[in-house]
């Protein structure tokens, strides 16, 4: 339909450039046909008139194309296109053919972003905090991908600082069966830590505390490190890039940093100390880099990295950050307004608020937390991540585990993953049953409930660009929901398989093109959100 549309605009001989995305939907009404289009809102100013004028010429042009059976204008100069049966029904063997492409689309084709989220500190196993942006972080820069979108996925490790000798002081105290120290890592998870230490070095208890510390550090930050890997992978999610936080203060790169600031001209030195005068851009206060003794600040390691992820060739800079960190937004804006970017442009700064489960149990491993390892375990990381993925970002969860358990309609995703195991299941009873995939005649999807599923699966791709744009990943999920409900009413009412005495037509076999469309729109969908879409349940 976009390319109709395009060459209705060239066919109109304006003298206006066609654009690169010309915006063409699903109506939310059905009344108001199959597709609706603003581009005649779009272009009425480059083509030096009213908006529904060009309506009226676009629609001219576009009744004249095949497969369009009517053309309204709306308003302004909304445009609604009906087809006829057979130009609608074609969807359902483009979606077929198309097979896991479908959905994808060029909304952000030329956005080269790097995606930071988790980056969790390597002290300790990954915890509820953590849940929420392992799984809409990950979906979300799926959608980025499937919208052309170049997408580097970031976890930023925090190994630098006194809290890794923190961490090392409390491992080397299990080591030698010592209670950790007072403000030190508890639980068992630090005695665990430090026998796989002494598994690989047996001489760490003969050893000098002073020449061990150093040994337990980077054998317990690795052990640590891959249990957080190891858990993330159970939870599907996995990272381009792992940037160690401590090799900015090895390559030098914080002092470059300032050098770099201090020549964009931001940088004041005063009271002995080096600061960023990050005020000049909306921050509350100005910030230390360099404090009197020389010692950087985590700020300064903040403007740091994100000064490499600007070297490393990422235009657009995203952070997805916990409901506590509203702090940090107009500081990390000032970073890129003093290096020279332009903080509405080159950095995004999502914040998500908390959640919640009921029945939660703490675990005493991990020093009375809630483990996300204990979450997948108890709940299942599809029930996890399709539930954190339904929600806007900025919307409290309390997630009630007896729902999410449950294999009922009221569940979601059981909703979703039923739906697409029962299509499965349909396909393989009408092959079983002689039903082929030859003689698809898309003028026989007529049935009121096939004009409904067939709309909803169109307007899938609109969707995957839209949810992109917006960085709503629960716009997808919500959607699934819209295809399972009309899947299911089309079952209930249109036979794949004719009854028993009755010939196998055409009839039945374009129906099985649909289901095969519906199965592949909601397992495009569900992978989308980093979620399983099983073919039984």
């Amino acid at each position: 339909m976009t390319r109709v549309l395009s060459e209705a605009v060239e066919a109109g001989e304006l003298a206006i450039e066609i654009p690169e995305t010309i915006i063409i939907e699903r109506p939310k009404n059905r009344e108001h046909g199959d597709w609706a289009s603003t581009v005649a809102l779009q272009l009425a100013k480059k083509a030096g008139m009213a908006p529904r004028q060009l309506a009226e010429l676009l629609a001219a042009r576009l009744r004249e194309a095949d497969g369009v059976a009517a053309v309204d204008i709306a308003g302004p100069g909304f445009i609604n296109i009906t087809l006829d049966a057979a130009a609608a029904g074609e969807l359902a063997r483009t979606i077929v053919e198309t097979g896991d492409g479908f959905g994808h689309n060029e909304a952000l084709a030329g956005h080269v972003i790097n995606m930071e989220f988790v980056s969790a500190n390597p002290t300790g196993p990954l915890h509820l905090g953590h849940t929420r942006w392992a799984a809409l972080g990950d979906a979300l820069a799926r959608l980025l991908r499937a919208s052309g979108a170049d997408v580097t996925s970031e976890y930023y490790i925090n190994d630098a600082g006194n809290q890794m000798n923190v961490f090392a002081s409390s491992v080397l105290a299990r080591v030698h069966g010592e209670d950790v120290p007072e403000g030190g890592y508890p639980g068992e998870y630090t005695r665990e830590l430090a026998e796989e230490a002494l598994a690989a070095r047996a001489d760490l208890r003969d050893l000098p505390r002073e020449d061990a510390l150093p040994v337990v550090r980077e054998l317990a930050y690795q052990a640590q490190l891959g249990q957080i890997k190891d858990t993330l992978a159970e939870f599907g999610v996995h990272f381009d890039v792992y940037y160690s936080e401590q090799s900015l203060h090895d390559e030098g790169r914080i002092a470059a940093a300032v050098d770099t600031l201090r020549a964009q001209g931001h940088i004041e030195d005063r009271d002995g100390a080096v600061w960023l005068r990050t005020t000049d851009f909306g921050d509350d206060k100005d910030r230390v880099l360099f404090k009197a003794d020389g010692e950087p600040t985590y700020f300064a390691a903040d403007a740091a990295y994100y000064l490499s992820k600007r070297e490393r060739g990422f235009e657009e800079k995203i952070y997805l950050l916990g409901a506590d960190h509203h702090g940090y937004v107009a500081r990390l804006k000032a970073i890129a307004a003093c290096a020279g970017d332009d903080p509405e442009r080159n950095i995004e700064i999502l914040i998500g608020q908390l959640m919640s489960v009921k029945g939660a149990k703490l675990s005493k491993r991990a020093g009375n937390i809630i483990e996300l390892a204990d979450l997948i375990s108890w709940l299942g990381a599809d029930a996890l991540r399709y539930t954190l993925a339904r929600y806007p970002a900025d919307s409290p969860i309390d997630i009630d585990p007896e729902l999410l358990r449950s294999k009922s309609n009221d569940n979601p995703v059981f909703y979703v993953q039923y739906a697409h195991a029962r299509a499965c299941a349909a396909a393989r009873n009408a092959v079983e049953a002689g039903v082929g995939r030859d003689g698809f005649d898309a003028s026989l999807l007529t049935h009121a409930t096939e004009e409904e599923l067939l709309a909803h699966l169109g307007r899938f791709p609109s969707v995957v660009a839209r949810a992109a744009e917006m960085r709503e990943p629960h716009r997808v999920a919500r959607h699934l929901e819209t295809v399972a409900a009309a899947y299911h009413s089309w079952y209930a009412t249109c036979r794949m398989v004719p009854r028993a005495g009755e010939e196998i037509t055409d009839t039945n076999r374009t129906r099985l093109w649909l289901n095969d469309a519906t199965v592949q729109v909601l397992r495009n969908g569900l992978a989308l959100l980093g979620v399983s879409a099983p073919e039984r349940m």
